[in-house]
């Protein structure tokens, strides 16, 4: 059922009953309705995020912790549910629990993009020279956007304006550091991550399981890649299940 929180700021799918004992992010790109099918018979909320699905971009470009404060007032109207993060709401959920333990019951993340990767793609020395040119004024938005659009990734193809500039600062950032806070914190964290992911790979929930130490649990589900479809979300399920968040 869809609902508004914070006075219509705050736009949510609300299953089972109130009140919430699961607090669900969405990953870039997508909407509330990711989560359709793991929070079907569970008490839970899930967030559209400012600047998808339903939720207006935010009027600046906003840092992952400018989200995380966006979340912490729902989560303060709640009674520490679990928070529950894929991808790029998994970015926010690390961030808001590092630095508000006292919000949160726990942590389920999966295809979170904890550290950078560096890359093994040479960027073309077309883009190169048109950004340089761009710079310096020799070569116009329009023309500049139309390269943008050749050579960027998926993610940044698809987004424009302020959520362009919110993915940007969103993929340069990591966090070691939100990790080593959190393990400082009475804070039980679960990793369900796909063995074929590519966009967070397994070598990152192993390395943030290894910082978090004995609060952590890592599950490796086979055959399941990035995105939120069988078998991970039989597997999300059965976490949250485990952890009697179940309406």
């Amino acid at each position: 059922m869809l609902t508004s929180l914070l006075g219509g700021r705050v736009l949510a799918e609300s299953f089972g009953r109130p009140p919430a004992t699961v607090l669900a992010l969405h990953g870039w790109g997508r909407s509330r309705q990711d989560w359709n099918a793991v929070l079907n018979g569970f008490d839970g909320l899930a967030l559209d995020l400012p600047g998808f699905g339903g939720a207006s971009a935010p009027d600046t470009a906003w840092q992952v912790a400018d989200y995380a404060r966006y979340v912490a007032e729902v989560l303060a109207t709640l009674d520490r549910p679990l928070l529950l993060g894929h991808s790029f709401g998994g970015r926010i959920a690390v961030k808001l629990a590092a630095a508000q333990p006292e919000l949160v019951g726990g942590l389920v993340l999966t295809g979170v993009p904890f550290f950078r990767t560096p890359s093994t793609r040479r960027v073309p020395w077309q883009y190169r020279m048109a950004r340089r040119l761009h710079a310096v004024g020799l070569l116009g938005e329009e023309a500049m956007e139309r390269r943008r659009r050749r050579y960027g990734s998926e993610d940044y193809r698809n987004a424009s304006g302020v959520m362009r500039q919110v993915l940007v600062k969103a993929v340069n950032e990591e966090y070691t550091a939100d990790l080593e806070q959190l393990a400082g914190h009475d804070l039980d964290v679960s990793l369900v991550w796909g063995e074929r992911d590519t966009a967070a790979p397994t070598w990152m929930a192993e390395r943030a399981a290894d910082i978090l130490g004995d609060r952590a649990r890592l599950r490796v589900v086979p055959g399941a890649g990035h995105l939120l479809h069988e078998p991970l979300v039989g597997a999300l399920r059965e976490v949250l299940a485990d952890a009697g968040a179940r309406a």
